[in-house]
């Protein structure tokens, strides 16, 4: 008997039922124990299809899932399919297949192995079809994170056939962004956690369509715990997105509301900065815990407090303890910065206006004292405040009430009162640009917030938590000062007290790529690029403060004239010299600069 003779004879005699298909898909042999199961002779299935012999669904299967991932694989390992005996009864099966290759890798022949499930294998094979059919949208995954099987919903919102899918990795559907993201070995530690709920995912389809979707997962294990397979459930969200983007959009576009939204966001912006620690008052130097003593006396108080100080002191910072600290605490605090209000609109900012009481009054409006009813006013800049205005706001101090423009009305209103100024009030009541009886009224108990270059023990610890805060909200890892840039920092005299310390810094962070903070580019003026290193440059010319001051005026002033003296918004001389509008114009106010008369 010949080699192939015992072969033959082996494949036909072994327990198991067991085919011999060609490359042409049809049956080269049959063994003993499938043809008794089934009941057919063996020359009625060789050399036909094994469609002729199985259910339709298990005829379009093979079509569609089987002979696939035979072509990709090589191999199938329990995959279910039903055949139809002589009599017509239904033998469901597991098939187990293997493609036999020459040595020279040409196709000999695909044997195939046939198990007869047990009750509990129909279970399984009926919930796996259960599971295809379910309207969901649904993935499983092996422990490399390959497509084991998908639902037809998933295929339906995915745009592809089942063939198309099944054996390749799940992130070759995943958008270039989530790619990127998550890499083969982030999906594997995924797989291996076993589970995870709602991540946000993008999918494209093959129509190239990006899907919004939200990920959950839950795992099967094997005995020894380990994940053998993961099933994914996914929700589209792609139509709530674009419904949520155009509703934002519409919201966007709404020009009557577009003037309180934004003084909403600066009032949230405001809250958010003192809730970040950017509102806290850091220091330890004498004459800061003198005006801090003087914060605690002053707070529990009904009285008017006046602020006083140079511009960026930290005023609004004091006002805003001073409120924390009082029975008004749960209540507003309501800013008013009184500089920038123009006289014409004096009394609607303060007071509000009734619909039509004047052009552009188009409907009613609550002024800022009406706001503050029950909590605190911050008045700052309220030297500013021309003298032909300052009776209106004197009879709202003194008496409680007001009347809104254009009406008749009047409104009684329970606020305390807070007030800041750089200026010098007193001076002004003397030379007849501010009013006494105001004046008086404001300061009843007025605090002087001491400027940074007479609390030389506080600015490194001022520097270093702007520092700490800074790196944290821009998402750099920590950063800390050398002992020169350290040294600089504490020389350095500060004209524009902890605002201008803080925008430093600021602008520090943005410029480090590194690990050296480049505390060089943010004040070269005073820090020589060779503090970065430590170092400091034997040869180098040396400016006294008159001079140093003189340069910065100049190139001020270049900046101004370069921009048409634009200070804020885009292209003007504060994003020119990165400095933040306010900022800007102190410095202007500080070196009397003027816009030359056309």
């Amino acid at each position: 008997m010949s080699k192939l003779d015992d072969y033959q004879w082996l494949f036909r005699k072994a327990p198991t039922m067991a085919t011999s298909i060609g490359v042409d898909g049809r049956y080269l042999d049959v063994n003993d124990a499938l043809l008794q199961r089934l009941g057919y002779q063996r020359d009625e299935m060789i050399g036909q299809r094994p469609a002729r012999f199985v259910t339709a669904e298990s005829a379009r299967r093979i079509e569609k899932e089987l002979l696939p991932a035979l072509r990709r694989t090589g191999r199938l390992e329990n995959k279910p399919i039903a055949f139809v005996s002589s009599d017509g009864e239904v033998v469901n099966c597991l098939v187990n297949s293997l493609v036999e290759n020459s040595k020279g890798g040409a196709f000999i022949r695909t044997v195939a192995m046939y198990a007869e499930v047990s009750d509990q294998g129909r279970v399984d094979w009926k919930y796996r079809q259960l599971y295809r059919s379910t309207p969901a949208m649904l993935h499983t995954l092996d422990a490399d994170g390959c497509i084991v099987t998908v639902t037809e919903h998933w295929l339906q919102k995915m745009g592809y056939t089942r063939d198309e899918v099944v054996g390749r990795p799940i992130t070759e559907f995943y958008s270039d962004a989530d790619r990127k993201r998550l890499t083969s070995g982030y999906v594997r530690s995924l797989i291996n956690d076993g589970e995870f709920s709602n991540e946000s995912r993008q999918m494209v389809t093959k129509a190239g369509k990006v899907l919004d979707l939200l990920m959950s997962a839950i795992s099967e294990r094997d005995a020894a715990g380990k994940v053998h397979r993961m099933l994914v459930a996914s929700k589209d969200l792609t139509e709530r997105n674009r419904v949520e983007r155009e509703l934002r959009s519409a919201l966007a576009e709404n020009d009557s509301l577009r003037d309180e939204l934004e003084r909403e966001r600066d009032y949230l912006r405001e809250e958010v900065n003192v809730a970040m620690n950017f509102g806290r008052i850091i220091g330890r130097s004498t004459s800061l815990k003198h005006m801090l003593a003087q914060v605690e006396a002053v707070a529990q108080t009904p009285a008017s407090v006046l602020i006083l100080g140079e511009s960026g002191v930290g005023k609004e910072l004091v006002a805003r303890a001073i409120h924390a600290r009082s029975t008004r605490a749960d209540a507003s605090l309501v800013k008013v910065n009184c500089a920038s209000i123009p006289k014409e609109l004096f009394e609607s900012e303060f007071f509000g206006h009734v619909k039509g009481a004047f052009t552009g009054a188009h409907r009613d409006r609550v002024g800022r004292f009406q706001l503050a009813d029950g909590g605190t006013i911050f008045l700052d800049e309220v030297g500013e405040i021309p003298l032909e205005l300052q009776g209106k706001l004197l009879r709202v101090l003194q008496e409680s009430e007001f009347e809104r423009v254009g009406d008749d009305i009047t409104r009684s209103v329970d606020a305390r009162v807070i007030a800041a100024t750089n200026r010098d009030l007193e001076k002004l009541v003397v030379d007849g640009e501010f009013r006494e009886d105001l004046f008086y009224r404001l300061s009843v108990f007025p605090i002087e917030v001491p400027p940074l270059r007479k609390r030389p023990e506080d600015v490194l610890m001022l520097a270093q938590h702007y520092l700490d805060q800074t790196c944290l909200e821009f998402g750099r890892k920590p950063l800390k000062f050398t002992k020169s840039q350290a040294q600089a920092i504490q020389s350095y005299e500060w004209p524009g007290n902890v605002r201008e310390l803080k925008n430093v810094i600021e602008r520090a962070v943005i410029l480090t790529n590194g690990d050296t903070l480049r505390l060089d580019l943010s004040i070269p003026e005073t820090v020589d690029a060779a503090s970065a290193t430590d170092s400091f440059p034997g040869d180098a010319d040396i400016l006294n403060d008159s001079q140093m001051r003189q340069l910065q005026k100049q190139n001020l002033l270049r900046a101004l004239k370069q921009t048409n003296w634009r200070v804020s918004g885009q292209n003007g001389a504060a994003e020119l010299l990165g400095v933040k509008p306010t900022t800007l114009a102190d410095r202007i106010k500080s070196f009397g600069l003027r816009k030359p008369a056309r």
